[in-house]
């Protein structure tokens, strides 16, 4: 059974560092391009960051280039967010998602029909 959970998310005031962390089982991890996306109240499920097989390639939205690290432990099947300079319009539900049977170089990962599995989030907000 596949499972990706979510953790790491909280409340914490602009300015403010969050480390949101997603152990996934029920697939082999290693063989997985992965990625984070996020859902504001009353908005569309947007791409955050994604990373390849190995770690050695990323990828970031404009929104959070500078600011969020995205990485990875093989070893213990989970992908990281590292989530720096939170700013208010940073609220929303962070999802990570597996895209299990692709290749980083298959699309660009910032799709979210892309993503075979997807974990059920966890909430992160940002007061001002």
């Amino acid at each position: 059974q596949v499972q990706l959970v979510e953790s790491g998310g909280g409340l914490v005031q602009a300015g403010g560092s969050l480390r949101l962390s997603c152990a996934a089982s029920g697939f082999v991890f290693s063989l997985s391009p992965m990625g984070w996306f996020r859902q504001a109240p009353g908005k569309e499920r947007e791409f955050v960051a994604a990373i390849s097989r190995s770690g050695g390639s990323t990828d970031y939205a404009d929104s959070v280039k500078g600011r969020f690290t995205i990485s990875r432990d093989n070893a213990k099947n989970t992908v990281y967010l590292q989530s720096n300079s939170l700013e208010p319009e940073d609220t929303a539900v962070y999802y990570c998602a597996s895209r299990y049977g692709r290749t980083w170089g298959e699309g660009k990962g910032r799709l979210r029909d892309e993503y075979k599995f997807w974990g059920q989030g966890t909430q992160v907000t940002v007061s001002s």
